[in-house]
């Protein structure tokens, strides 16, 4: 049987009314096309989905982007309107979650929020509005516009040469979308900083001695993720680590690319 991949959720009103978990369609197909594996969604709340239990029915993780933020005090800030709309029961659930799925070598990929839970859970602080840093580009989804134009690839990603995003890619610099206000502020001790935009925004992380397969990246790779350079190779790698750790072995972050 292939792996499955367990993805969170995020809280939604169905018809402003009736509360859901949900999940974008989006991020099931890169899973079960381009991962090759069975993508399961689970709730994002602490009352339902216990760690040591998501832990055993699951091959790997998939930490997926949402509208609300990680909240500030998950790593020591107070909270501004400028930090925006928060989902305590997903912090609550995702970062022991990530945490304990790393130190067990468990594949565990993260996109957009994901990444800044896998930053944050790990120590980083974020900033709640990158574009009014010095020198910084506004990375925010246009508000306007089709899907197409929203997920347009909007600007480069420069990975360090020789490292694991160069390697995975085949390339040092790749052409990604953005559709983020937040980012990463000061990186966690054990938060390596290997790809980063053009106005240095990092864009890409790992977990300095992780065991196993753990990838982040602030832009949206689950967009036509079969068709796009740039994501396809991220995903093929994911479902790689998520059948080598169902079969037994976990994939050292090493062996990537």
């Amino acid at each position: 049987m292939r792996p499955i991949v367990g993805i969170i959720s995020n809280a939604f009103l169905i018809n402003d009314q009736y509360p859901a978990h949900a999940n974008g369609s989006m991020n099931t197909d890169a899973i079960a096309h381009v991962s090759d594996a069975i993508a399961l969604t689970f709730p994002a709340d602490p009352a339902v989905s216990r760690t040591e239990e998501l832990l055993e029915l699951f091959d790997g993780f998939l930490f997926t982007g949402g509208r609300p933020n990680v909240h500030p005090e998950e790593y020591g800030h107070a909270e501004t309107e400028a930090h925006g709309a928060f989902d305590r029961d997903r912090d609550r659930v995702a970062l022991p979650l990530i945490r304990a799925a790393v130190e067990r070598g468990q594949p565990v990929l993260g996109i957009c929020r994901g990444f800044q839970e896998v930053a944050v859970a790990f120590g980083s602080t974020l900033h709640p509005e990158i574009r009014e840093l010095p020198g910084r580009d506004n990375h925010r989804m246009p508000p306007d516009g089709t899907l197409e134009e929203k997920f347009e690839l909007r600007h480069d990603v420069s990975f360090t040469p020789g490292g694991p995003y160069a390697r995975l890619m085949g390339a040092d610099t790749v052409r990604t979308n953005t559709l983020h206000g937040q980012g990463i502020d000061q990186p966690g001790s054990r938060v390596v900083i290997d790809g980063r935009a053009p106005d240095g925004t990092p864009e890409a992380i790992l977990i300095d001695g992780a065991p196993g397969f753990c990838l982040a990246v602030q832009w949206h790779p689950e967009y036509k993720a079969a068709e796009d350079p740039a994501s396809r190779p991220l995903f093929e790698a994911f479902g790689d680590a998520c059948r080598a750790w169902r079969a037994g072995r976990a994939a050292p972050l090493r062996a990537v690319g």
